[in-house]
């Protein structure tokens, strides 16, 4: 069977929570529930490291503002993530090519990492904290329920995660004018309280 399907919903839950999916992916095949996941992902050492860094951004994504500059510096972080795990598993099944598997991967963390920080960047627009906290439990509820399905049904989660894919992308495009217009208002306030401190007291 491909693991194309199951290489596509990695790379797009890399995009979102890149931790989240190796530590995921590490313990289902380290307690025997599957045997697709490579044995480069079981090591205790990835597992340790891939579960703190998880809590480090259950913690981080959840904190307006922290959020965006988090995903800013996991702009390489995960698309790296999601190439690589796409090889490991192209290279347990030896159904397709590590490069291609790479690209896949890679190529669909990136997409699902923009869709991820546009959200998160109109979310941040929002005076109350409670959306971003609602929103990050969302997703990491999701990319779990994802990837274990995968494993099991990858090609019905792969339709899943395409079709969330491109629900998130109209999003961001939907949602972009709030943005420019959250920056804009910003930029005159900025300008105005510059404006304020050059007259000074008369």
């Amino acid at each position: 069977m491909s693991v194309l399907p199951l290489v596509f919903t990695s790379g797009w839950a890399s995009g979102i929570n890149a931790y989240a999916v190796v530590l995921l992916l590490g313990v289902m095949g380290a307690t025997g529930a599957t045997d697709q996941v490579p044995g480069a992902l079981q090591r205790p050492d990835v597992l340790i490291v891939a579960g703190v860094l998880f809590l480090c951004e259950v913690v981080a994504d959840k904190i307006p503002y922290v959020d965006s500059a988090w995903d800013a510096v996991h702009t390489v972080v995960r698309p790296v993530a999601g190439g690589v795990v796409a090889a490991l598993l192209a290279g347990q099944s030896g159904s397709l090519s590590d490069l291609a598997a790479g690209a896949v991967g890679g190529s669909a963390a990136l997409v699902s990492h923009l869709v991820k920080a546009g959200t998160r960047a109109a979310i941040n627009t929002s005076p109350e904290p409670a959306s971003n906290i609602v929103v990050s439990t969302l997703e990491d509820l999701g990319v779990a329920g994802i990837v274990v399905f995968a494993l099991f049904h990858p090609v019905a989660a792969a339709i899943v995660a395409a079709v969330l894919l491109g629900l998130g992308i109209a999003l961001v495009v939907f949602l972009w004018s709030r943005v420019r217009r959250f920056l804009r208002r910003r930029r005159q306030r900025r300008e105005e309280r510059r404006a304020g401190s050059a007259v000074g007291p008369a």
